[in-house]
């Protein structure tokens, strides 16, 4: 499950991009939204999320098998 960008709280400040280890955004724009691109390739690390300065910009929904391993 890929990251969701909430376009209503993002302030396009590109911190997600730099930050994805495995470049899930790949291919955005600075000083916009940006794209997951490569959805298949997201880790769930939570990075983009730990460094987002806006609150609640963006989401990560774990897939079953990951929830069940967290816990």
């Amino acid at each position: 499950m890929p990251p969701v960008i909430n376009k209503k709280n993002c302030t396009a400040c590109g911190t997600c991009i730099n930050i994805c280890p495995q470049d899930v955004f790949w291919g955005s724009e600075l000083k916009k939204i940006p794209v997951v691109t490569y959805p298949e390739e997201c880790w769930h690390c939570n990075a983009c999320i730990f460094d987002c300065p806006a609150e609640d910009a963006i989401k990560l929904r774990m897939p079953l098998p990951m929830m069940a391993v967290i816990r």
